[in-house]
């Protein structure tokens, strides 16, 4: 055996070992890491959303939007999630959006706007109005609007739900299928 081979075989076994214990250490972190992180302030944004959501509705001819507590409730669950997530998306789990309405008792049709990283409620109903799938919910045959504002702690970053449903009917039983939107 040469003096090469066994430099080689050396820089080789002690490349291995490297690889070993990166990878193991790898391994050990992940395991330390928390898989959701608890959401930071969540904040009731409809308020401050509703005249501005309105003023764009009103260019158009369309009635105003009202505050109601079960499209907030439904709103503030799903920025939670997002913040609690660190991810926005509008399913997080196995739980699609129709069957959160339902669990929620919002009254269908219903529809919601999703954004992140915008500071201010003001940016948010701006992004949404700029892009034309999230007017277009805005825009709709709805009559009510949650907004919630829900943080991130690890990072601070935001995460902005938006809701928009319907009044209860009479006639609209817990099994209704109406149009749902999501974007």
């Amino acid at each position: 055996m040469s003096f090469s081979d066994i430099s080689r075989r050396g820089v080789l076994a002690a490349g291995f070992g490297l690889a070993a214990i990166a990878a193991l250490s790898a391994c050990s972190t992940t395991t330390a890491l928390s898989p959701v992180a608890p959401v930071g302030p969540v904040m009731d944004q409809t308020t401050e959303a509703l005249p501005l959501v309105n003023q764009a509705r009103a260019k158009k001819g369309l009635p105003p939007l009202i505050a109601d507590a079960t499209v907030i409730a439904a709103a503030r669950d799903q920025a939670e999630h997002m913040a609690s997530a660190g991810k926005m998306a509008h399913k997080l789990g196995s739980e699609e959006f129709g069957a959160r309405m339902r669990r929620m008792k919002v009254p269908l049709p219903a529809a919601e706007n999703i954004a992140s990283g915008q500071r201010s409620v003001e940016a948010a109903v701006a992004a949404w109005i700029t892009s034309p799938r999230h007017y277009e919910n805005m825009m709709g045959r709805f009559e009510t609007l949650g907004v919630v504002r829900a943080a991130n702690s690890a990072d601070g970053r935001p995460y902005w739900a938006m809701v928009l449903g319907s009044r209860p009917r009479a006639d609209q039983g817990p099994l209704a299928r109406f149009p749902l939107k999501l974007f």
